[in-house]
């Protein structure tokens, strides 16, 4: 028997689920489709080695829909100063300086995933097939067709493909990508410092390649190591003592001694985005979209800004009795977005190429960029509202506002 949606969201993580969140309690008949389940949280497990700085707008998001009590009662890291230095430059963010609690929260993916599908999960209109893998998927412009593994048949008017960098839904549907990749890998580091838990975040730049700093709760922490992709194959298969002593030997001292490391993981560093975000009955967010290069941590945090772009979309055009299906509506969609991203990509594209680069009069002009930065007050506290995700077009959720 086949089930009749409105949408069908394909991709059940961070993204996928805060779409179904912000559009839950409205008309509109959702269906989630997730292969992978997260497992369950206990506050004795230890860290997981992904996690997010979830910026201020993404909080606004995640409370705005019912989430955030969920992050609260599991395990988050608020912090509110961002410092980012290199040789001479230096310069240090405070939430204070703009009255605000903080400037965000490092949050394990796992957990705000959690929270949002144990809030998915309180509204009528929104069915989670799960654990469950996708077997065809049979696109047209009136009505897309699923079916699952199990044999279960769905249709619906839009299709959202949540379903990550190599969306298959993407795929499918024909909509193209623009992509590189950058001459790094990323190595991610869970340790234990003799320092406690500490409400600053920061980033150092150094020939080889940034080095991040991610406060986690108690005396653990994420780094994140840039590096070329010989080095960073070479560093991962150290044995952690040996691992210790590079990076005693390699980080500035306000990392606070490692008392062990306690894992690792490492990724290429890949910028990727979509020619078109939308076509009739389709449309992509997050890492479907675009993927970012981490260097600022605001791949998460866009990613919740369509989730939140395309729910405002929907449910206005559906309020209106308008096709939600139909291009119109979903450019409306790609309009509040598209641009928005690129401009992110774009400034962290430059910020990467000014940063990675050892030529002496870049250099030398990047170094007083931050002390300029750290001198002007106006451009300081532009910037720390940029990266708490409260400037530019900003959905409704994003700004506290119900839908």
């Amino acid at each position: 028997m086949t089930q009749n949606f409105d949408i069908i969201i394909v991709g059940g993580g961070m993204v996928g689920a805060t779409v179904a969140c912000s559009l839950g309690d409205s008309s509109l008949k959702i269906a989630v489709i997730e292969q992978n389940l997260p497992t369950a949280f206990d506050n004795a497990q230890p860290h997981d080695l992904r996690v997010s700085a979830l910026s201020i707008a993404s909080k606004n998001i995640l409370d705005t829909i019912g989430a955030w009590q969920g992050i609260l009662e599991r395990r988050y890291c608020p912090f509110k100063r961002m410092r980012v230095f290199e040789t001479a430059g230096d310069t240090e963010f405070c939430s204070d300086e703009i009255n605000h609690a903080e400037l965000g929260f490092i949050v394990e993916n796992r957990i705000t995933q959690l929270a949002l599908l144990d809030q998915l999960q309180q509204f009528e209109n929104v069915t989670l097939f799960a654990p469950l893998t996708i077997k065809t998927i049979d696109y047209s412009v009136t009505e897309t067709q699923i079916e699952l593994e199990n044999g279960q048949q769905l249709t619906a008017k839009v299709i959202v493909a949540a379903d990550g960098g190599n969306s298959k839904v993407r795929q499918h549907v024909g909509l193209g990508v623009t992509s590189w990749d950058y001459a790094q890998h990323a190595m991610v580091i869970y340790l234990e410092t003799d320092y406690p838990q500490q409400d600053i975040t920061w980033q150092r730049f150094v020939p080889s390649g940034p080095q991040a700093f991610l406060p986690l709760t108690d005396n653990y922490a994420s780094i994140v190591w840039y590096n070329s992709s010989d080095e960073v194959k070479r560093l991962i298969n150290l044995a952690y003592p040996a691992l210790m002593q590079e990076l005693t030997k390699s980080f500035p001292e306000c990392l606070g001694k490692i008392t062990q490391v306690l894992g690792t993981a490492s990724f290429p560093l890949k910028r990727q985005h979509a020619q078109n975000y939308v076509k009739q009955g389709v449309a992509l967010v997050g890492d479907a979209a675009h993927m970012i290069n981490p260097l600022a941590g605001q791949g998460v945090n866009i990613g919740l800004l369509d989730a939140a772009a395309l729910a405002e979309v929907l449910i206005d055009a559906n309020k209106k009795g308008e096709n939600i299906a139909d291009i119109k509506v979903l450019k409306r969609y790609e309009a509040m977005r598209k641009n928005e991203n690129l401009k992110m990509m774009s400034v962290m594209d430059i910020f990467y190429r000014i940063f990675s680069n050892s030529i002496l009069p870049v250099k030398f002009f990047r170094n007083l960029g931050l002390g300029f930065a750290e001198r002007v007050t106006p451009l300081k506290h532009k910037i720390m509202r940029a990266a708490m995700g409260l400037e530019g077009k900003l959905p409704k959720l994003a700004r506290g506002e119900k839908l």
